[in-house]
């Protein structure tokens, strides 16, 4: 049987082209999306801790072309070799590479930012506090994390079925207190928190975090 790692990373190289075409382009219809990462985006530069930032959670590299047009120097990192593949194909003009959020390919303090857009919503518990110390380890002090979930009620769930490829894998869809609570922990403070209502076929509030590296 599939550890729930090995079945995420199975599901999502399947997953991959699926997203691809789906994803395409959805960035334009996403104003609050936008929206935080210009703010993201302009913070960092801003903090004069340069311009490299990392994706973690990348998926098919959709954000790389939009952080770079804001004057970032984003890389790109998934768990998914498929995802990884399709990301190279789509966006060769950035780097990518396969690795797990809980042990990033990075030195310590050595990004000025790092963006999780809809990846830490795979965290089981007992991998929470690892995974944002981790991602406070390889930001330097002053640097900023943004984060996009599914501000939801904190129960486990079973995604990955209404793509229709037979694949399953778990979610969490955590409580913007909860993530904002993790992220602290792990020594971020909160800049920005915010979210927007569900729209079809989203079934709950989409929640944003800002936060600073103390």
């Amino acid at each position: 049987m599939e550890s729930p790692i090995e079945e995420l990373r199975h599901a999502h190289d399947v997953l991959a082209d699926w997203y691809a075409e789906r994803l395409a382009g959805a960035l334009e219809s996403m104003p609050t999306d936008r929206a935080v990462l210009d703010l993201f985006s302009e913070l960092t530069l801003a903090a004069g801790l340069g311009a490299d930032v990392a994706d973690v959670g990348c998926g098919t590299g959709r954000l790389e072309p939009y952080l770079a047009s804001r004057g970032l120097s984003p890389r790109g990192v998934d768990l998914s070799p498929g995802m990884i593949d399709v990301a190279r194909r789509d966006h060769p003009a950035f780097p990518f590479e396969v690795a797990d959020l809980r042990d990033l390919p990075f030195r310590d303090d050595s990004l000025a930012g790092v963006v999780c857009w809809y990846s830490l919503i795979f965290l089981a518990p007992p991998d929470r506090k690892p995974a944002f110390a981790e991602l406070a380890r390889v930001v330097k002090p002053g640097g900023y994390l943004a984060t996009a979930f599914k501000d939801g009620d904190g129960r486990h769930r079973r995604s990955g079925r209404s793509a229709g490829l037979g694949v399953e894998f778990d979610s969490y869809w955590l409580p913007a207190r909860e993530m904002a609570d993790l992220a602290v922990g792990a020594g971020f403070g909160v800049v920005f928190q915010g979210s927007r209502p569900p729209e079809e076929p989203e079934s709950c509030p989409q929640g944003y975090l800002l936060l600073r590296k103390l």
